[in-house]
């Protein structure tokens, strides 16, 4: 045994290599076998755990005010100068693990991952990931700095999107407008910035032996269980079965508001006289009663919910300088995950907020059952069943009387704008999906910003119809631009659209016998990376899958329910 790590991470956060080597030296040198495994695994695992948590502090501080110099210096401290000795040496960690030849039950799954970790480690890509950090930060920087004057004040662009809901059709316009022309000024510095990075990831592949980035990132993505072709099926499934359906979800919504055509910019507001949905007015009030909803759904989830609170695990408000965009990261040495959001007062921030707690719980659940650290890597298909399954399990709790935000009318509207939003996001994410897929196999084409442009839009025109984008073609053509993980977690989104099908699987289960459907969505969260991403979605009651029939089933549940909500 080594050392006692220490207790509090937040300790550590200004840790060189030289504080860390003891620890890995030990483990380096001791031995390894049956009787020894569980004791060294468990410190691999503390030591780990430490080290994710440091790393992910560091990011987060850096993610909350991207003008503060010192805070992204530090992160960058310790991602150039810690982090490739880290990750060098748990390259020799993960080589003596698989050369014991210990595989026993507990890790026989996880082992996948670590095989795939060993096969694709080169020392010449440590560096080139470091350039690729700094280059997501850069593209944070940009998005963070993306402001406008509107009424007289310096708003975000995110924060403009309240403006969508207004019934001024000719001032949402304006706001769009405004929006497009300043994230446009930025068009050229983010072609630059896409351009440098495809070229450190196809060098990353050539350099681990791969002739595609798509071939080289489907491994380090541990996509074990489905492949390319998968997904390209799921394309056309979504082709079939959702476009169709997203585009009478337009036509509804053009008939409703009166209009000769749909244009971007009507996409929001409400059909209906009623006031745009106005759930809170700060985050604190976001915070309580998001409270009592998760502890009217579930007394122990809502137990998990007040610790976040209570222990200031929650950074929601949007403002000026922050990153953009919301996730939930852990804090994996103190058991204890976090939410970062960018909260204006729309519903949508509701359902971030869902969204954020579903990964908080899976968190939880996997940091309290599961000891080893390699037990934890959850799938991130299945991560995003949990985090949205958790939207659809909570939405009967909307209403103010069941703890939420809303009358009941509101409530039925906002479970509409979700799964009318829902059936939507389908199509638009086989746009991103497909556009990364051609992105990393169309050799240079993908260096020439322009051929970029025209891809993105001959996609966005075959999966997303029923709005009229004429005359905003520059708008169109950057939409690759605005979604961030293109830039910084490339070909990470299909997960979104697998988990989406197993969410509603989940929440149609619910609809017979609400309580069953949370134990086996809560059962299949404790599993972590224990078994195969199948038996994941299996054990929450659902089944992955890329087939019409079984998109069609779901697209078909949402619409009826929408219809039960809203005979108009």
């Amino acid at each position: 045994m080594f050392k006692q790590l220490p207790s509090d991470a937040r300790d550590a956060l200004s840790w060189g290599w030289a504080d860390f080597q003891p620890y890995f030296d030990n483990l380096l040198t001791r031995n390894l076998t049956e009787a020894t495994f569980d004791a060294w695994m468990t410190d691999v695992s503390q030591l780990d755990d430490l080290i994710d948590e440091i790393s992910n502090r560091l990011y987060v501080a850096k993610d909350l005010d991207t003008t503060d110099d010192e805070a992204k210096d530090r992160y960058f401290n310790f991602v150039e100068n810690v982090e490739p000795e880290i990750v060098r040496a748990f390259n020799k960690i993960q080589h003596k693990l698989i050369d014991s030849g210990l595989e026993t039950d507990a890790i026989f799954i996880p082992l996948r991952n670590v095989h795939n970790s060993v096969e694709l480690f080169r020392d010449e890509n440590i560096d080139l990931s470091i350039q690729l950090e700094k280059l997501g930060s850069e593209y944070d920087r940009i998005a963070g700095a993306q402001t406008i004057m509107w009424d007289g004040e310096e708003r975000t662009t995110a924060q403009m999107a309240k403006v969508y809901l207004e019934r001024d059709r000719d001032r949402r316009e304006a706001a769009f407008q405004a929006v497009a022309e300043r994230k446009l000024q930025d068009r050229e510095a983010l072609n630059n910035l896409w351009v440098e990075m495809v070229q450190l990831r196809r060098q990353m592949a050539k350099n681990a032996g791969f002739d595609s980035y798509l071939d080289y990132r489907w491994k380090q993505l541990n996509r074990h269980d489905y492949t390319p072709e998968d997904t390209l099926k799921f394309h056309e499934a979504i082709e079939a079965v959702v476009v169709p359906a997203a585009k009478e979800i337009y036509e509804r919504r053009r008939q409703r508001l009166g209009l000769d055509t749909l244009r971007p910019w009507d996409t929001s507001v409400p059909v209906t006289d009623a006031p745009p949905l106005h759930p809170f007015d700060d985050v604190s009030t976001l915070i309580d009663t998001t409270s009592t909803l998760f502890n009217k759904l579930n007394d122990e989830l809502g137990g998990l919910f007040d610790t976040m609170r209570d222990e200031q695990l929650l950074d929601l408000d949007n403002r000026k300088g922050k990153a953009p965009g919301g996730y939930c990261t852990d804090y994996p040495a103190s058991k204890r995950p976090f939410i970062f959001m960018n909260a204006v007062g729309l519903h949508d921030d509701v359902q971030t907020m869902l969204h954020e707690a579903g990964h908080a719980f899976h968190a939880f659940a996997t940091m309290q059952n599961l000891p080893y650290s390699i037990q934890r890597n959850i799938p991130m298909e299945f991560a995003e069943v949990a985090s949205m399954a958790m939207e659809l399990l909570a939405a009967p709790y909307l209403p103010a009387e069941q703890g939420g935000f809303y009358s009941e009318d509101d409530a039925a509207r906002a479970r509409i704008e979700h799964l009318e939003g829902n059936i939507t996001f389908w199509a638009y994410m086989a746009v991103v999906d497909a556009w990364q897929h051609w992105a990393y196999t169309c050799g240079d084409d993908v260096l020439d910003p322009a051929k970029c442009d025209a891809k993105w839009a001959e996609l966005y025109n075959r999966f997303m119809q029923g709005i009229d984008y004429s005359g905003l073609d520059d708008w169109l053509e950057t939409g690759w631009h605005r979604k961030l993980h293109i830039y910084q977690v490339p070909f990470y989104y299909i997960e979104y659209g697998l988990a989406q099908l197993g969410a509603v699987q989940v929440w149609a289960n619910s609809l017979d016998d609400h309580a069953t459907a949370l134990k086996q969505y809560r059962e299949a969260l404790a599993l972590g990376n224990t078994v195969k991403l199948p038996e994941l979605f299996a054990t929450a009651g659902a089944k992955l899958a890329f087939d019409s029939d079984t998109l069609g089933q779901a697209v078909d549940l949402m619409l009826e329910t929408i219809h039960e909500l809203d005979p108009a």
